[in-house]
């Protein structure tokens, strides 16, 4: 189950929706740039890419694909 945003670390990458993820982009240890594509969640027979706010190393990736997220569940932290 993913982790809730109370326990937010910074660098987090935080679903902004309910939804199902579709596909992870990015794997533990790949340096990223602000505004990377890390996921694909669906929403609503919908689509919606999520890229990360901040540059820095992936540290941990706390979804798989076809998880189910709540919004604000923490997708992926990244050390910035």
């Amino acid at each position: 189950k993913p982790r809730k945003a109370v326990e937010l670390i910074k660098g987090s990458i935080v679903s902004p929706m309910s939804g199902m993820v579709l596909s992870i982009k990015v794997k533990v240890g790949d340096q990223i740039k602000e505004g990377s594509l890390v996921a694909v969640i669906e929403a609503m027979k919908m689509q919606n890419e999520i890229c990360s706010p901040v540059a820095g190393k992936v540290l941990k990736i706390n979804v798989k694909q076809n998880d189910i997220v709540n919004k604000e569940d923490i997708l992926i932290e990244i050390e910035i």
